[in-house]
Formats: C-alpha cells, sequence, structure tokens
C-alpha cells in the first residue's frame, strides 16, 4: 500500500510543478503539442523550467535530488538554465532547523553542545541531500567541520527503493532489453550505497583509507577524521579551505593553472581506479574544492565519501586491458575482451562486434574534450550493445557513474582537453606493471612469509613421517636419500624455469614498450 501511495505523490509532484508539460515541450508533433495545451489549463507554470524541476526533484527526496547532482554536471547534455539550477543541489539542498541537528550531537555524544565544541556556527555552510555541515572549533583549539546526518532518512529512502524494486520487475518481465540491463540486481546496488552512505562511521572509514592511498601522489588533500568524535549520526573532521571546482573564473584569478588542474582530476580518477580499486563515486562539483594556501597550492581537495567503489583485481585488469585497446584503436581486442568475460554469448563473432565497436568510437578520437561526448558515446554503445545481447555489469555501474562526473568536471575546467591522450600514458604504464617481472617479484613476497612459516617445521615433519612408517630405518634412510637427489633435480630444473620466465616476461616488457613507442 505504501509504495501505491509513493507512486500517487510522485505523479502528483510531477503535475504539480509542470514536469509533463516540460517533457512534451521538447516534441514538435501537433497532437503532442495539444495534449501539452490541455494539461497546462488551470496550472500555475509561470516559474522557470529549471526552478521547477530543481523544487520538484527536492520534493520528492534525497534519491531524486542525487539524480539531479549527476545531472547537473552534464551541461553538455541539458539547457543553460537547467544545469545552472541542478547546480544548486549539489550543496544548496535547504537545511534542516539548527536546533534539529544541535540535538543530534548532543544525542550521540550524550553531552550538551558546550561540553564539545568552544565554537558551533548555527548557520550551516552547506546542506546536501543526506546531511549538512556546519563549522566549529573543538576545545582544544582545532578547527573541525561538523557533518550531521538528517533526520528522519531511513524511511523515506526505503520507500523509495521499494518502488524502484517494483518498477524494476515490471521492467523485466514486460521488456527483453530490461532483462539484459538487469535493473533489479542494479537496484540492489543502489540501495547497498545508498544504506552505506547513511551510516557517516562507515563514510569516515572511506575518508582514512582514500587519504592513506592518496598520501604519496600530491595532487589530492583529504581531511583528517577525528575518531573521538565519529558516531554514526556525527562526524567531525579537520576543517578544509578551498575554493569550489565550479568557480573556475575565481581561480584563474588566483593564478590556478587550469589545464593541468583538468589533467591532475584525470590521474587522480585513474589512480585510485586502476591502482587502488577503491575511488570516490561522488564527485560532483559539491564535493570538489582546489586549495589557495601557499603549501598546497593547486591540489584538489575531496569531500563527502559516503559513496566510494571497489573493483576486484579482474575487473581492474579487464577495464585497464579495454581501456588500452580503445585508446589503441584495437577494436578487435576489445571484442575478444567482451567474450572472455562472458559479457556477451561466446557465439558471436569477433569480426561483427569489432565493426560495430569501431563504428561507435572511431569518430570521437583526435578531438578535444569539448568535442566528444561521452554521453553520446555510451548511448550509442547501448544501442550497438543490444544487437549483441550484451548484459550490464551492476558492480560497474558507480565507476561508469564516476566517469561522466569527470567528463563534466573536466569540460567545465578545460574544454579542450583530450580526456585519450591524457589517460593513455598511465594505462600503458600500468599494463606494463602487470606484465612484468615487478609484478612477478611482489607476488613472489606476497607469498614468502607462507612459506618462511613453513620451513622451520620440515625436520619435525620428517621425524614424524618416519616414527610412523614400520619399515626398516636404514631402507628409509637410502629412499630419502634418493627422494633428495631426485628433489635437487627438480630443483635444479624448476631454478631453470624461473630463469627462463624471468627472462621471458622482461623480454615481453621490452616488447610492449617497443610497440607503445
Amino acid at each position: 500500500m505504501r509504495r501505491w501511495l509513493r507512486g500517487w505523490f510522485i505523479v502528483w509532484v510531477v503535475l504539480r510543478y509542470g514536469l509533463d508539460e516540460l517533457a512534451l515541450s521538447g516534441f514538435r508533433h501537433p497532437v503532442l503539442g495539444l495534449v501539452r495545451r490541455v494539461l497546462t489549463i488551470g496550472r500555475d507554470l509561470s516559474a522557470p523550467r529549471g526552478q521547477r524541476l530543481r523544487e520538484a526533484l527536492e520534493r520528492l527526496g534525497p534519491i531524486f535530488v542525487k539524480f539531479g547532482q549527476v545531472l547537473s554536471t552534464r551541461r553538455d547534455l541539458l539547457p543553460a538554465d537547467i544545469a545552472d539550477e541542478l547546480a544548486r543541489l549539489q550543496d544548496r539542498v535547504p537545511p534542516f532547523p539548527s536546533d534539529v541537528a544541535i540535538a543530534t550531537i548532543e544525542r550521540a555524544f550524550g553531552r550538551p553542545l558546550d561540553a564539545v565544541f568552544a565554537h558551533f556556527e548555527r548557520q550551516p555552510v552547506a546542506s546536501a541531500s543526506i546531511a549538512q555541515v556546519h563549522f566549529a572549533t573543538l576545545r582544544d583549539g582545532r578547527e573541525v567541520a561538523v557533518k550531521v546526518l538528517r533526520p528522519n532518512m531511513l524511511p523515506v529512502i526505503e520507500k523509495d527503493l521499494a518502488l524502484m524494486r517494483t518498477m524494476a520487475a515490471w521492467l523485466e518481465r514486460l521488456s527483453r532489453d530490461g532483462r539484459r540491463l538487469k535493473p533489479r540486481e542494479v537496484v540492489a546496488e543502489f540501495d547497498k550505497y545508498l544504506h552505506d552512505e547513511l551510516d557517516l562511521l562507515r563514510e569516515a572509514a572511506n575518508a582514512a583509507q582514500l587519504r592513506r592511498n592518496m598520501a604519496g601522489l600530491d595532487l589530492v588533500l583529504i581531511p583528517e577524521m577525528y575518531w573521538d568524535w565519529c558516531r554514526s549520526d556525527v562526524l567531525v573532521m579537520e576543517r578544509m579551505r578551498g575554493v569550489p571546482i565550479n568557480q573556475v573564473q575565481r581561480l584563474r584569478e588566483a593564478g590556478v593553472d587550469i589545464p593541468r588542474l583538468a589533467r591532475d582530476g584525470v590521474t587522480i580518477f585513474f589512480t585510485q581506479v586502476f591502482r587502488d580499486g577503491f575511488f570516490h563515486a561522488d564527485m560532483h562539483p559539491g564535493n570538489i574544492q582546489v586549495s589557495l594556501e601557499p603549501a598546497t597550492f593547486g591540489r584538489y581537495i575531496s569531500l563527502d565519501f559516503g559513496i566510494v567503489g571497489t573493483l576486484t583485481q579482474f575487473d581492474k585488469e579487464y577495464l585497464a586491458q579495454n581501456f588500452t585497446a580503445f585508446f589503441r584503436r584495437d577494436y578487435k581486442r576489445v571484442a575478444e575482451l567482451h567474450i572472455e568475460s562472458g559479457w556477451v554469448p561466446a557465439g558471436t563473432r569477433v569480426d561483427e562486434l569489432e565493426a560495430a565497436i569501431r563504428a561507435v568510437c572511431e569518430p570521437y578520437f583526435d578531438r578535444p574534450l569539448k568535442d566528444i561526448s561521452l554521453g553520446l558515446v555510451l548511448m550509442r554503445l547501448f544501442q550497438t550493445s543490444r544487437r549483441f545481447n550484451v548484459e550490464i555489469q551492476p558492480q560497474l555501474v558507480l565507476l561508469q557513474k564516476t566517469l561522466l562526473n569527470i567528463e563534466g568536471l573536466g569540460r567545465e575546467l578545460d574544454p579542450d582537453l583530450d580526456l585519450w591522450s591524457t589517460a593513455k600514458p598511465f594505462l600503458e604504464k600500468w599494463m606494463l606493471e602487470q606484465v612484468g617481472p615487478k609484478k612477478f617479484w611482489r607476488q613472489l613476497q606476497a607469498e614468502a612469509p607462507h612459506y618462511a612459516k613453513l620451513l622451520p617445521e620440515l625436520p619435525r615433519l620428517l621425524h614424524d613421517y618416519l616414527r610412523q612408517r614400520p619399515t626398516d630405518l636404514r631402507h628409509e634412510i637410502d629412499r630419502l636419500v634418493r627422494e633428495q637427489r631426485r628433489t635437487q633435480r627438480l630443483l635444479m630444473m624448476v631454478i631453470y624455469v624461473l630463469f627462463g620466465f624471468v627472462a621471458g616476461l622482461m623480454a615481453m616488457q621490452w616488447w610492449l614498450r617497443l610497440r607503445l613507442w
């Protein structure tokens, strides 16, 4: 019953803010134009369309606000007035009362606000779909940012997710394409990350992990978490000072190298994805700032770590090979990888899939980012995938979303950025590390503790073995001597094989470098 009530509420909001008129206005068919005029009779739709869309998403709740946040980064796909309004969803969602935030803090810490903070700013500095942030000062003088979860979020999200599950089930029953898209698995993945975002302790742990991973890169700053003051609904972290990344003119006037900033963003993203398999998956402009402090001038500042993506070693290697093949225009290898991974049926003809992928991607190479829409490329790839029954991989949904965010940021910073040439050297270096002697040596180091533990146990194992055997000890010793000789010969063979294997890896690495050059 609640699902139906929520469904009717969504319909009411669509009609209340005239989103039906907004959708129909994009069609030029005279019949649809007549329908649009009839539907607008008696309704006040004088407010700008962007404002109506933003207010409708805010009224519908956090899931729809997040949808608007993703759309706001795609100015190439949206009219400017709508993109400007949706950008307000990134950090200017209407705040909840400060008294409610203070009550949440005092309940979480079990003590009055003054016992924790020497100073607390009642006016929030940022307000988003899940939480809002206040600046404060701890009793020991450290300046902090205090993130407080919005009250009663779980029931609202549960209602929306229940409705999305119902719609996904209908889509799978009614559409063959719907089954291929695995909508229920995608909703389940979205469900997982939304619930993770409601636990601020998990967000603090995500931030700590990213901070360790990025420590040696010197391109991005991540706030320190103050664990003594972190709870599931309240998070206290180091206060960061920066300029929002979408204020490009202000950054340019401050002397920030904007093209370099765009390249650094691509480097940060690919490092997190392919080196660490752990990446910030909510990189809209509201969560990204740039430092103007002298010691860290021009570095990124990442905020809001409620949603992070993870990739397995198999996912990383598969994606890296795909990206590398794309950048080298090796469409045959892309087609083979799709078949090897099981994304398309095993009987698919490689040459046909190769030709289809080439037709989609070839027109977009050697162009600056301002002339390329990754959204359009993905749309055409989706249309092509329908023909070959490609299965959508739910575990990569967050990666796809983040890639769109990165493209939106790059387009806003430097329209002339060549995404392909910026990412290609990084991926080629990563691939060389995966197949060369360095990878082999790292694997040996990883296995060394296991074998080091077994070596001291060998005399005892040998003694136990001899005691349990009922045969004559002399015969046993003779047999052991023969086995020792065979073992020595086998060990020498293994050494020769390993030597040949390492030599082959080094030769392969040099061959790859020659090909890449």
